[in-house]
């Protein structure tokens, strides 16, 4: 009998280390980087973006789907680390959050993780029913997204990350200025006269459509800002994204299908 637990715990660690070995080392300590706040936030910032296409391992390095892995992080104890791999390659793992381990990181990844596994369950939808009209009078339905890729930048103009946003996403639609199937479209929660003299001083390249806070709260349940779609030219919500760094990414990869 001893000799079967120890035959079954030896063929476990090599299960694990075979899939570790597979997809290689975590690319920084699991453990070194939870002792402040700030430096797991440092990370968490410019290596982890949740809505991007990524290969999901859980706490025992077992392949699981998105869906799996954004789940765990919503509701369970722990940290995703990137493991080492090619430059366009992207695999996660989880890692157990540590006892004595700051409770905001905690509570920080929950909420990332509820946030990205709702953005995620909106992929492969239809866009909710759509007639406005923009700042300049022009008409916009779903009809009109027809045939286009839509961009959509959700924001109000109080909302610092989302104003930070506009030089970059001002120069992604210059840099697509030659693609008449992708249109740039933002939903603002604010009327058109504090819109327009806002404007006047911070412009955006993106057509703009007011009023949108009811919208954005019934129809997308938005709770972060800013957050943008990209919608392909069936009308179906391609991705979810919560900043301009995972937008240019999505939009490079599906501009060139």
């Amino acid at each position: 009998m001893q000799k079967l637990i120890t035959l079954i715990t030896s063929l476990f660690i090599f299960t694990i280390n075979t899939a570790q070995n597979k997809f290689g080392n975590p690319e920084v300590d699991p453990i070194q980087i939870q002792k402040t706040y700030e430096q797991w936030s440092v990370y968490q910032n410019k290596k982890i973006m949740l809505s991007r296409d990524f290969t999901a391992l859980d706490v025992a390095s077992k392949e699981v789907s998105k869906e799996t892995f954004l789940d765990q992080l919503a509701n369970g104890n722990f940290i995703p680390v990137r493991l080492k791999s090619d430059a366009n390659i992207y695999v996660y793992k989880l890692f157990k959050i540590q006892p004595k381990t700051d409770s905001s990181i905690k509570a920080t990844i929950n909420q990332m993780g509820f946030d990205a596994y709702k953005n995620f369950k909106m992929e492969g939808t239809a866009f909710p029913k759509f007639s406005f009209q923009d700042l300049d009078g022009n008409l916009v339905t779903n009809e009109f997204m027809k045939g286009k890729i839509i961009v959509i930048k959700c924001w109000y103009i109080h909302c610092t990350p989302c104003i930070r946003e506009f030089p970059q996403v001002n120069k992604l639609v210059e840099d697509y200025k030659d693609r008449k199937d992708i249109v740039f479209m933002s939903l603002a929660e604010d009327s058109p006269e504090q819109l327009k003299t806002f404007l006047a001083r911070k412009p955006l390249a993106y057509s703009v459509i007011p009023n949108m806070k009811e919208y954005m709260n019934d129809a997308l349940q938005l709770n972060s800002f800013p957050t943008h779609f990209i919608i392909n030219k069936e009308g179906m919500i391609l991705k979810v994204l919560p900043n301009f760094e995972s937008l240019e990414i999505a939009l490079a990869k599906e501009s060139k299908l």
